[in-house]
């Protein structure tokens, strides 16, 4: 089996920071929002804003004081883990990633986004077996 690249290992509508670190953190497609609590909500917006404009230590810094407020949302985890990933952090974006994954239980597709961003990681790292497990793992929360 072969591993795929960033580009193809994330299905369109599951969108993981590229390995390039181009890319712009991830929003949820639909459904609930990440929080009901409006200082989060302003500092994620933030974060997004400053990702954009390629200010990714602002944007950290927005995410690790949303994180503050709301330390068990796996949404913010996940932005965050992204935004390591985009940042060339690898260790830190797959730490990130499983403690999203611990407190999103019942979130079947961020728990795919979550081992999307740790197979393009270790993609990154050049673990072709960590890669292809870590996929695997996406692909089967996904159907």
């Amino acid at each position: 089996m072969t591993i795929p690249t960033p580009e193809e290992a994330s299905p369109p509508d599951a969108v993981a920071a590229p390995v390039s670190g181009e890319g712009v953190i991830a929003e949820p497609e639909s459904g609930p929002p990440v929080s009901e609590n409006r200082a989060v909500i302003a500092l994620l917006d933030r974060a997004r804003l400053d990702q954009g404009a390629g200010q990714r230590e602002a944007a950290g810094a927005s995410l690790e004081r949303a994180l503050r407020i709301e330390p068990r949302n796996p949404w913010l985890w996940n932005e965050l883990a992204q935004l390591r990933l985009a940042q060339g952090q690898y260790a830190q974006a797959i730490s990130i990633a499983h403690k999203s994954i611990s407190f999103a239980a019942r979130d079947r597709r961020l728990q795919a986004l979550n081992w999307r961003v740790i197979g393009n990681a270790r993609v990154a790292q050049g673990n072709a077996a960590g890669a292809e497990e870590a996929f695997s793992k996406a692909a089967e929360l996904e159907q």
